[in-house]
């Protein structure tokens, strides 16, 4: 019986001691070799070429269809709790959608799916780059194997993988007719079905055809909010999120549901010559409510808004340290004030009608005093935490509600053999992504945080590769590469605060191109002693055009330059400014609005542009003092370019705020080991980066900006390993250790008010302190046993048990925001018949039901902290068929 192996990784300073802790996640990979009762060769194609996984000198994870199959994991962020030191979460905050990735390798990664901002971990599909980190979260159709390298992987792999990367490798299609599939029921009225058939053509000539839907109804339920008469007619009251500017008014009474379709084609030619192509296209549809989203606690952070008091009647300031308006107080300021407070406090225009006379598209009524004018009829709820469910599981969220995507792509990928040693290899490649969005993050039947968004992409890549195999007598090997990539597309965000104190509209447009050159060296001196040596040039320009707006006028009505009606003067003297002739300058001036011909948007007109350009080099050395072990050092270098921060609310001038690129610098050293006659295979891995200009979002005032955090420090290590002691019987388990911390942090950071600790609220970035979405510690442990059975089948019993330390979900560390640390316990029993036509699994996911925060996000202009939660407890059945 086999005992197979896709798992790869090391430390330094671990040993025997996790003889007994072993991953083995592809029973059904290819073996190079004959497994005698032992663990079989695993073959990847991490350096471009096929190599076993036990001589490539990276820490390499690697899991295979049938492990896939077994643990019912159906996308790419349920192997997360599989392998140590990775953080892939199925949504990032505010995103209201699973199909959104978070990566994060070793500490590094980016938690956002803003277009001003590239993903630090690498996704691949069959080879292609997929640039955002929408629709990154791809279902496992057909998949063949899922390769998780850690550390910098930009000398092979390209622009954004300074974290790591994750090549998805889709099954070519066979020689022979064959049908094969699995139909899933489950929780939630699950069900899922997918058929793969290949069906040759011509001697050379083969084709797939591969499909799949998802339907599942959401784990989270929008309740109504059962209060007394008097609040259930101010909620009456409230503005719908229909009279505000949006990108979908979709609803729901379920998130978190799915309603997928997956369809992926092949044609593949490959006659026993010198040239093998393969054309390929695939297309994801995904049309459900929302990601579920809970609100977690109400906030009303101290602040000066007037000189020294706070608001009369509320007991708290509108307006935040850094100078941002505070909206959760100043609502609950303008619907329990008298008028003349209000005029005192210079708030009549800001709590008058909401909506400006430059944006028709309807005024609202005045807030101001409808709960202190004597009539009861048109009162409002204030802001507060009644609206707290305290359970995942519900929500009195009535807001938007949608994911709508549509991903698609086409891939040609051709190689020629020049000679026995010399493969030219073309990758050529073109993908588009569509997807609308929305959240109503608030949780409540009033619209205090409600966001939508539209984002529309596309990218072209060509890739050449000229690989050399076995030169010098077998002692050289070689890639050299060129690569171009182009991407354009438009993001557009509608956000709505408060009842529409704020309302953000957000067109923008974003084009990057991109070309590389790339090479790597692996010279054997001689048995035991072999070098790398590689780099890679890359050269990049990108183009913004921000068209951000709030079509209510806030600092207009803030400053004097409105009235209680709605009706702004951008061009009225600012009243305000010292007295210029015969006034103040105008108002939109003074205000420093960029575009006299639009007075409500805060960017500044026209194309902004930006150059990167960054040579990444690497350098290795292996060590095989036998067959069975190798011990390999390396450095690498990973490069992620800048960018601009588009989510700004305040009029920016003539200045389109920038971030910086951000570098990682890796020393790694390494053991991979085949031991007790191939009985256990131990891999260790030890590392230290210094990660240098950071890039994460920070929560300013009302806008998540993305700015260059500082400087940091990573240091860890991994073991991973497959213990193979007794026929049948594997042992699978991996340990991770991450020290990543700040040595240094930005001013942008230190500004007051953006990401400093509060006791009781928040420990803050401070140097020492945790990067976000970095766990210290991972474990993993998971037992499988096949037994045979008297008619020819066999029973599999599988168990998989991960921990998770504690994790930070934001760089600020908000308490009531962090993951605490995660026990997960998953389990499924398989029949297989004898005659391998036919499989049945029965399985449970997160046994232990604990729930913790997937991703989070304070926001206290608005007052809100919000979340999304993992999945509960989920029992699965599976049949599989194969003819």
């Amino acid at each position: 019986m086999k005992h197979v192996l896709l798992r790869g990784s090391g430390v330094a300073a671990m040993s025997m001691v996790l003889g007994a802790l072993s991953p083995a996640f592809a029973q059904d990979a290819a073996a190079s070799a004959e497994d005698e009762g032992g663990i079989t060769e695993i073959i990847v194609s991490a350096q471009k070429r096929d190599q076993n996984l036990q001589d490539v000198p990276i820490a390499i994870t690697a899991f295979g269809a049938e492990a896939l199959q077994e643990r019912g994991l159906a996308d790419v962020s349920a192997i997360s709790t599989l392998t140590p030191n990775v953080n892939l979460d199925g949504g990032t905050p505010f995103s209201g959608s699973s199909a959104v990735l978070s990566a994060t390798i070793r500490g590094i990664g980016s938690d956002d799916f803003a277009f001003n901002i590239d993903p630090g971990v690498g996704i691949y599909l069959d080879g292609v780059f997929l640039a955002r980190t929408v629709g990154a979260n791809q279902d496992l159709l057909d998949v063949e194997r899922i390769e998780v390298l850690k550390g910098p992987q930009g000398t092979l792999f390209g622009r954004n993988t300074i974290g790591g990367a994750i090549s998805i490798v889709t099954r070519t299609p066979g020689d022979e007719l064959r049908l094969v599939g699995d139909v899933t029921t489950g929780s939630f009225n699950l069900m899922r079905a997918r058929v793969s058939m290949d069906i040759p053509i011509t001697e050379g000539l083969s084709s797939s055809i591969t499909a799949g839907v998802t339907n599942r109804s959401g784990f989270q339920r929008r309740i109504r909010y059962e209060g007394t008469a008097a609040e259930e007619r101010a909620i009456a009251n409230s503005d719908s999120f229909q009279n505000f500017s949006h990108a979908d008014y979709s609803t729901g009474t379920r998130q978190s549901p799915d309603d997928n379709l997956s369809l992926r084609g092949k044609l593949h030619w490959d006659n026993g010559g010198t040239f093998r192509a393969t054309l390929s296209g695939d297309y994801t549809r995904q049309l459900s409510a929302g990601q579920n989203n809970s609100l977690l606690a109400v906030s009303f952070p101290p602040g000066p808004f007037a000189p020294t008091n706070p608001l009369p009647g509320t007991g708290i300031n509108p307006v935040a340290p850094s100078g941002g308006v505070l909206f959760g107080g100043l609502y609950n300021f303008c619907i329990n004030n008298t008028p003349a407070n209000i005029a005192a406090r210079g708030a009549t225009a800001i709590c008058g009608a909401r909506g400006t006379s430059v944006n028709p598209g309807g005024l609202l009524a005045p807030l101001a005093g409808v709960n202190v004018d004597g009539n009861p009829l048109n009162d409002r709820l204030p802001w507060d935490g009644r609206f707290i469910t305290g359970d995942p599981d519900t929500t009195y969220a009535t807001g938007p509600t949608v994911n709508d995507l549509k991903a698609y792509g086409f891939t040609g990928n051709a190689e020629f053999d020049v000679s026995e040693s010399l493969t030219l290899r073309s990758i050529t490649a073109y993908r588009a992504t569509n997807w609308t969005a929305g959240s109503d993050l608030d949780g409540s039947p009033l619209s205090i945080l409600e966001l939508t968004f539209t984002q529309n992409q596309e990218q072209i890549s060509q890739e050449l590769q000229l690989l050399g195999t076995d030169l010098m007598d077998g002692k050289l090997n070689f890639v050299l590469g060129a690569f171009y990539f182009e991407e354009s597309g438009d993001l557009r965000d509608h956000v709505v605060f408060n009842e529409g104190l704020l309302q953000v509209d957000g067109p923008n447009t974003f084009d990057t191109s991109n070309y590389a050159f790339f090479g790597q060296f692996d010279f054997k001196v001689n048995d035991w002693l072999a070098f790398t040596l590689g780099g890679r040039y890359t050269n990049e320009t990108k183009q913004f055009e921000g068209g951000q707006q709030d079509l209510n006028g806030g600092n207009y009505k803030l400053f004097g330059c409105s009235d209680g009606n709605g009706n702004i003067a951008p061009f009225g003297n600012f009243p305000l400014a010292p007295p210029v002739s015969a006034g103040g300058p105008p108002c939109f001036a003074a205000l420093s609005f960029p575009d006299p011909t639009n007075p409500v948007r805060v960017f500044v007109p026209g194309v902004n542009e930006q150059n990167f350009d960054n040579f990444a080099p690497k350098l290795g050395v292996q060590v095989t003092p036998s067959e069975d072990v190798m011990l390999y050092g390396s450095y690498s270098e990973g490069y992620k370019t800048g960018g601009w921060t588009t989510r700004l609310t305040n009029p920016q001038g003539n200045v389109a705020p920038s971030f910086d690129e951000e570098i990682a610098e890796t020393f790694e050293v390494g053991i991979k080991s085949t031991l007790w006659d191939r009985k256990l295979q131990l891999n260790l891995a030890a590392f230290t980066t210094n990660y240098r200009d950071v890039q994460l979002n920070q929560q300013v005032g009302t806008s998540p900006t993305i700015d260059n955090a500082g400087t940091a420090r990573i240091r860890g290590f991994e073991a991973e390993a497959v213990l193979a002691p007794a026929d049948g019987l594997t042992i699978n388990g991996s340990l991770g250790y991450l020290d990543a911390e700040f040595t240094e942090l930005s001013p942008s950071v230190l500004a007051p008010g953006v990401a400093g600790p509060i006791p009781g609220v928040r420990l803050g970035a401070v140097v020492g302190g945790q990067l976000p979405k970095t766990a210290t510690w991972s474990l993993t442990l998971s037992p499988r046993y096949e037994a045979d059975l008297a008619n020819g089948g066999s029973l599999v019993f599988l168990a998989d048990y991960s921990h998770r330390s504690e994790v930070f979900n934001d760089i600020a560390r908000y308490l009531q925001l962090r993951r605490p640390p995660v026990n997960m316990l998953n389990a499924s029993v398989s029949y297989r018949e004898p005659t391998g036509r036919w499989d049945l699994t029965v399985g449970a996911t997160n046994i232990i039901d604990q729930r913790f925060l997937v991703s989070a996000g304070p926001n206290e202009a608005a007052g809100v902290l919000f979340g999304s939660f993992n999945r509960p407890r989920e029992w699965f059945a599976r049949v599989g068929f194969s003819f």
